[in-house]
Formats: structure tokens, C-alpha cells, sequence
């Protein structure tokens, strides 16, 4: 049933590999292997991904193809939906935030059916090339630290390092000092000079757009992580791109109901609250979520969206018992995230009346 409704990707590794691989939550080890994928055999190295879903009995795992290419694929574990991370990506990509696209799957490792899996494009080399957007360096948002502040979240404390939260993925000599120098003088300058050095090292018009996005479907830990950052080659200003949409749409990273009020409608970090004491960035970010709540994110354009997936996925999620959720669970999800895009709307367009 999930192979005629689903692609099927197939894993051949040695059997100890694959123990072991799985015996180590947090090991960091890539084994060779074999993937069978649209018709063609690719030989690959095979590990696992994530952060505190390492730990599940459902794995979510990284493929890296010869050639350079790698994949990402994600148990979504936690999410009844299986349409979180999929759902927010194309509504990014909708809006204008180029953002990883994903496809769903039925997993099969050495024989064994795997049940679903989320398939999510790499942020990488081949990423900007698709896109035909030249970067000059390319930084991971991999904790909580990457809030551009100057105070660590956890200790209180002054961070040791401004690059603390993020991990270099291309980038020649000076680019971590650029943003350390970005993020030092973000938060020493105030007025006309704060103008003058976000205008120069930041696309604000994609950043406002790319908080927009955040903020409607509700991602309260994509502030301050969570998301890629790069430097425009043509421009030298930072843009970003959204990663983990899997707590959203009224549900959080864990899966668990969070009301549609989770997020405010200026979202959290430092870098927004120095963008919001200029009145002009104020006046631009309403005017995006106006045009949004006019447009993108309503039901109207929202709802067959979700039915397409949902309805495609079905008949594999009732197959799947490797699931965390019930399938009764799955079945009332687009109901679920109705609600909440109805709520969300009502609070953001409360929000803006009030929001001087």
C-alpha cells in the first residue's frame, strides 16, 4: 500500500554497521553503504542525525551520496502530521524565503520496512547552485546561543565567544570574525550608526520576510536557532534560511498541543528588537504580515495544500506502526492545524492593532 503511494528508498548496509550505527545515539560515524532510489543505485555513507530525537526508538538519519550530495531524512518522530516540517517549507518557499524542499517516503533497511520518512533537501553547495545564488560563506544556527546577543542564554553570563551557536560549513579565513564584528557592533551601536551598520551587513527586506514567516506558523525556537545563515556574494549581506519547522502549526518540537499564542508577533532574538527600534522596519514588517494574513496564510490557500499531502501520506501512515501517534491522531491533524491558522490569524491581526 505505501509503495503506491509513496516513493520507497532502500538501504543495503552490512548488518554490524547498522548495529552499531544505531547502538550509539550520539556517535558521530558514517558506515558505507548502498541506496536503491528512483531506479538507480548510488553507493553512499549512512549515519544518524538530530539532536534529542537521537534518543527514540525511530531514527532519523543523513545520506551522503558520492558526488557530494546529501540528504536528510527525518523520522518527524514527534509530529501526528508528518506535515510540520513540509507544510513550513513550502510556505516559506510560497512567500519568497528560499527553503529546503522535502518529499516524503517509504524507508526500507536491509529487507526491513522502516515505515515513513520526511526526505529534506541539504542547505548546501548544490542548494544555492539549484537556486543560482552565490554565497560567500555559509554558517549553521546549530543552539540556542546564535541569538546575536552578547550574553549566553544558559550561564547568564557574556558569551566567550560571539560565534558561540553556530558552525562554519564554508566560509575562507575571516568569516567568522565578520560576524563576530557584526554581532559586537549590532549590539554597541544605537541610532543612525546602528542604521548605517544593519542596512550595509544585513538584507533587512529578506530578513523581515523570513521573521513573517516564523512568526505565523509559530516556530518559537526558530529565533535563535534553527536556521541557516549565509553572506550574499553580490550584495555581502547576510541572509537566512529556515531549518526544523517540525514545532509549528500549533504543536511543539515535542509534538505537544502549545496553543497558537505561543509566539509574539515581533518574534525573539536580539537582532530583531535593534531592527524594531527603527521606526521604518516597524512600518515594513506590518505591511508583510498585513499582505500575508491578505494572502499566504489563510485557509483558503493553506487547506489544499494540506489536504494534497495529507491525503497522499494516508494510506502509508495507517501501514506505519513504528509511529509515535495513533492513526485516529493523524486523521484529525489538518482539522487541528485549521484551528490554528484560523487562531493565528485572529491573534497577529489583534496584535497589529495594538503594536504601536
Amino acid at each position: 500500500m505505501a509503495a503506491k503511494t509513496l516513493p520507497v528508498r532502500t538501504i543495503r548496509i552490512n548488518d554490524s554497521d547498522l548495529q552499531e550505527i544505531k547502538g550509539n545515539a550520539w556517535g558521530r560515524s558514517f558506515k558505507p553503504a548502498a541506496l536503491e532510489m528512483d531506479n538507480e543505485t548510488y553507493k553512499a555513507e549512512f549515519g544518524l542525525r538530530g539532536g534529542h530525537t537521537r534518543n527514540y526508538s525511530k531514527k532519523s538519519y543523513e545520506v551522503r551520496l558520492e558526488g557530494g550530495k546529501t540528504l536528510h531524512w527525518n523520522a518527524e518522530y514527534d509530529d501526528p502530521s508528518m506535515m510540520r516540517n513540509a507544510l513550513s517549507f513550502y510556505f516559506f518557499n510560497k512567500i519568497g524565503v528560499p527553503s529546503p524542499l522535502t518529499n516524503h517516503f517509504w524507508l526500507i533497511i536491509n529487507g526491513v520496512p522502516q515505515g515513513v520518512y520526511l526526505e529534506i533537501e541539504a542547505v548546501d553547495r548544490l542548494f544555492f547552485k539549484k537556486r543560482g545564488i552565490g554565497y560567500r560563506s555559509l554558517l549553521y544556527a546549530v543552539n540556542d546561543s546564535a541569538d546575536f546577543s552578547l550574553i549566553d542564554p544558559v550561564s547568564k553570563d557574556r558569551k566567550p565567544s560571539l560565534f558561540d551557536g553556530y558552525e562554519l560549513m564554508k566560509g575562507k579565513t575571516g568569516t567568522k570574525g565578520r560576524l563576530v564584528s557584526f554581532v559586537r557592533n549590532l549590539n554597541r551601536m544605537s541610532g543612525k550608526k546602528l542604521g548605517i551598520h544593519t542596512v550595509r551587513r544585513l538584507d533587512v527586506s529578506q530578513y523581515l520576510l523570513w521573521l513573517a514567516g516564523a512568526v505565523l506558523t509559530g516556530n518559537y525556537d526558530g529565533f535563535d536557532q534553527n536556521y541557516a545563515l549565509y553572506e550574499h556574494s553580490a550584495s555581502g549581506k547576510y541572509r537566512i534560511i529556515p531549518w526544523d519547522y517540525e514545532g509549528t502549526w500549533g504543536r511543539n518540537c515535542y509534538g505537544k498541543p502549545c496553543g497558537s499564542d505561543l509566539v509574539r508577533l515581533q518574534g525573539y532574538n536580539t537582532l530583531t528588537e535593534k531592527l524594531f527600534t527603527f521606526p521604518a522596519c516597524r512600518r515594513k514588517y506590518r505591511a508583510i504580515i498585513k499582505r500575508l494574513l491578505q494572502t499566504d496564510f489563510t485557509a483558503e490557500k493553506l487547506e489544499p495544500v494540506i489536504s494534497s499531502m495529507h491525503e497522499r501520506l494516508s494510506p502509508a501512515i495507517r501501514g506505519d506502526y513504528t509511529r509515535k501517534a495513533s492513526y485516529d491522531t493523524f486523521l484529525s491533524e489538518p482539522s487541528f492545524i485549521h484551528t490554528y491558522i484560523e487562531e493565528r490569524r485572529e491573534i497577529l491581526q489583534n496584535s497589529l492593532r495594538k503594536w504601536v
